[in-house]
């Protein structure tokens, strides 16, 4: 299979193009200077001039906080940008995927959101991401939308990928103890998106690693924990503590429950994902 992947310096691209390429994938991996989403004339021309099979869109505004000043970047990125390869990729006959977030829905659920639940985002970025789903269901109904959250991994610079460099050179961390989610190791991620290439499937499904979810200061201690270093290193505070700019979601914990109705296995616990990303 020709795989195009957009955002090639992501760690989400990243983990794509080196999944895909191990397994026999011929990849074509577009940095921005690249291939700039968010206008239709380039997303067109780069579906036209490598003619892929499946597209896997890793672009977008991940900067939470920072969209709530730049709103119309954020939208470009996250709303225009995948309704413009999606129509690419349906006028040229390739399968598209695209990435959403957990930050769709509000979190005053405790509970496990499911593809079924309506999304209430709260933020720009939320609400911008959000209205890429929708753009992009519309101009393609052959279109995957994968929603997943808290993604880390190797090369990746938010809170996750980072803590155990933190914790190995010595450093004390603080890490929200307040807050849920479902952890989703980037690798994992990738297996699974390439899985979704290679199927009929469309529409949104939700992608996380297994369990029961967590919050940050718990992801921190098990990191902590298999690295062999003591707790005490990491202090729990509260998300209200911090005074960010965009509002963000008590608890966004995912349900794959679309894709364990379509018989897809789990992806591994993410307590087993957290030692493979330690362990590399």
């Amino acid at each position: 299979m020709k795989v195009l992947v957009t955002g090639a310096r992501g760690m989400v691209a990243r983990a794509v193009a080196d999944y895909c390429r191990s397994i026999g994938d011929e990849v074509v991996a577009l940095e921005r200077a690249e291939l700039d989403i968010s206008n239709r004339d380039s997303g067109r021309d780069a579906v036209a001039s490598n003619s892929p099979d499946a597209i896997i869109n890793c672009a977008a505004f991940t900067d939470v906080d920072g969209a709530e000043s730049n709103e119309k970047a954020a939208y470009a990125a996250n709303s225009d940008g995948p309704q413009n390869l999606a129509a690419a990729a349906k006028e040229f006959g390739a399968k598209f995927i695209t990435i959403s977030t957990d930050y769709v829905f509000d979190g005053k659920f405790d509970g496990f959101y499911t593809e079924g639940d309506i999304p209430a985002p709260l933020g720009v970025y939320a609400k911008s991401k959000y209205a890429g789903e929708l753009r992009t269901a519309e101009e393609n109904e052959s279109a995957v939308i994968v929603r997943s959250g808290w993604i880390y991994g190797h090369g990746g610079t938010n809170f996750l990928s980072v803590i155990p460099e933190l914790l190995r050179t010595g450093k004390h961390i603080t890490a929200i103890s307040d807050s849920f989610g479902t952890p989703t190791f980037a690798r994992d991620l990738a297996r699974r998106l390439r899985e979704l290439a290679s199927t009929n499937v469309a529409g949104v499904v939700h992608v996380t690693n297994a369990g029961e979810g967590s919050t940050y200061y718990g992801v921190a201690c098990e990191m902590a924990d298999l690295l062999g270093i003591d707790r005490s290193h990491i202090t729990p505070i509260s998300d209200a503590d911090l005074k960010r700019p965009a509002p963000r979601p008590n608890s966004s914990k995912l349900a794959t429950k679309r894709l364990a109705e379509l018989s897809f296995d789990e992806l591994p616990d993410w307590r087993d994902a957290l030692r493979r990303f330690v362990k590399a």
